[in-house]
């Protein structure tokens, strides 16, 4: 009991999480608003201070953010069955969602107005990937440091192929070296802004600081839950290398679990290194395949890193080799998002009780910011990648030494294509539009030039 209110029971607070899941529209930016006018504002169940802390947390961590701070803070309620309730409940409707529109999409993706609608979603995606280079830019560039980090990193990943994990490690190992030396602009984390206009005190909240002192039997059952979730992860991806080393469905485990540990810097950073290996190396899916699937992931409910399902999915359905296909799809799909998911509990189990710990490392927060920064990089390269392969109908790879990068063949041009890019970046940019009025415009734009022949 806290500022006489009735503490909410778990079958309240499971009703709450599941509104919020239906509403988790618009990547991690808009999820976290989300959660920060239910659960702070409208529900007073924590105040700024306690919600900026759990941010900064997970922000520390690989894997999506916003899905990881529903379930710290379902922890913080709740214990072990609130983070559970509240982590699964928010990835659950991207699951049911992602998966029903793949077999959509396997059975009749090459159907005429299938393609159409895809094919407007194509221009306003690349509008809304540009927009988070702009937004997460305005956050982490901060100084001029910062925005060398972004530019180096750009040109490690877009000129000479830089393996995602290599950037995001020397970008950590900068800040945080320049952190220990001093060095200003290493100075200070990369912060988030103001998540909300209304400033709520924790003392007025239900979760008021006083909270946060765990008690031991609590730190006891999120460390037993952490290795718990560890060997749920670990166990299935071990089994799958002794029994079929050399089955597609290894392959996504392996593949997807080092995402799981190397996803820092949210949705569309991660996408980069996915179109690298995934298209380029493995060959499960074409580029505009991944546009397809980035297209799905923006028009559902729950976080974007769910088109790791519909990659999972095309890729086992056209390797494993079976005669019953979209089973061997739908298998690989749920593989790619139980590896995806299952690391992102056990690492707030295990390091939600160190969290005051953590957030006040200053070396760490360096590095935070440094990694934040060459995500900004790596997130530009993936817009440049999805202009290329959504304007120009062909692309070729230009070879010199140690540089490699693809470049547009100026003559292949699809103007109908650069014309819906276009009005989709005035939308965004100019008038302001919402994400579902842009994805939905583009989209019965795709379909009308389908029905009058132009798509």
């Amino acid at each position: 009991m806290n500022g006489g209110q009735e503490f909410p029971s778990l079958t309240e607070a499971a009703k709450v999480w599941a509104r919020i899941a239906a509403l988790s529209f618009g990547g991690p930016a808009g999820q976290i608003a989300v959660m920060h006018r239910i659960l702070v504002e409208e529900k007073r169940w924590l105040g700024d201070g306690r919600f900026l802390h759990a941010l900064n947390f997970c922000m520390l961590l690989p894997g999506p953010e916003a899905q990881q701070l529903a379930t710290y803070i379902g922890w913080l309620m709740h214990g072990v069955r609130g983070a559970l309730i509240a982590g699964l409940l928010f990835i659950l409707p991207g699951v049911v969602a992602i998966m029903a529109l793949s077999w959509v999409y396997a059975i009749w993706g090459d159907v005429g107005f299938v393609s159409a609608l895809f094919f407007g979603l194509k221009a306003a995606v690349l509008a809304i990937v540009l927009q988070a280079v702009v937004r997460v830019g305005k956050r982490a560039l901060k100084n001029r440091v910062m925005q060398a980090i972004a530019a180096v990193s750009f040109v490690a990943i877009f000129a000479f192929g830089a393996p995602f994990p290599l950037i995001i490690a020397v970008a950590a190992l900068i800040g945080w070296t320049g952190a220990k030396a001093g060095l200003a602009g290493f100075q200070g984390g990369a912060g988030h802004g103001s998540v909300g206009k209304t400033q709520v005190e924790d003392a007025a909240t239900l979760l008021g600081e006083e909270h946060g002192d765990l008690t031991g039997a609590k730190r006891a059952g999120a460390f037993r839950a952490g290795a718990v979730a560890l060997a749920l992860w670990l166990l299935p991806v071990g089994a799958l290398l002794l029994i079929a080393p050399d089955s597609v469905f290894t392959d996504i485990a392996t593949f997807f679990s080092k995402l799981a540990v190397l996803t820092f810097g949210g949705a569309y950073a991660v996408l980069a290194w996915v179109a690298q290996e995934a298209v380029g190396t493995y060959g499960w899916l074409e580029p505009g395949e991944m546009l397809d699937g980035l297209g799905m992931a923006e028009t559902t409910p729950g976080p974007l890193i769910m088109v790791l399902q519909f990659v999972g999915f095309m890729g086992a359905m056209r390797e494993a080799g079976w005669a019953a296909p979209l089973v061997a799809g739908t298998l690989g799909g749920l593989l790619a998002t139980w590896v995806t998911f299952a690391p992102c509990f056990a690492w707030i189990f295990l390091g939600a009780p160190f969290m005051e710990r953590l957030r006040s490392n200053k070396a760490l927060s360096a590095a935070l910011s440094a990694v934040t920064a060459a995500v900004v990089g790596v997130i530009l390269n993936l817009a440049i990648w999805f202009a290329i392969h959504v304007v120009w109908r062909e692309v070729m790879r230009v070879e010199a030494g140690p540089l490699s990068l693809e470049l547009p063949v100026l003559g292949s041009i699809d103007w109908v294509a650069a014309a819906l890019s276009v009005l989709a970046l005035i939308a965004v940019f100019r008038l302001k539009l919402g994400m579902a009025t842009v994805l939905g415009g583009a989209a019965a734009l795709g379909l009308g030039l389908h029905l009058v022949g132009l798509a």
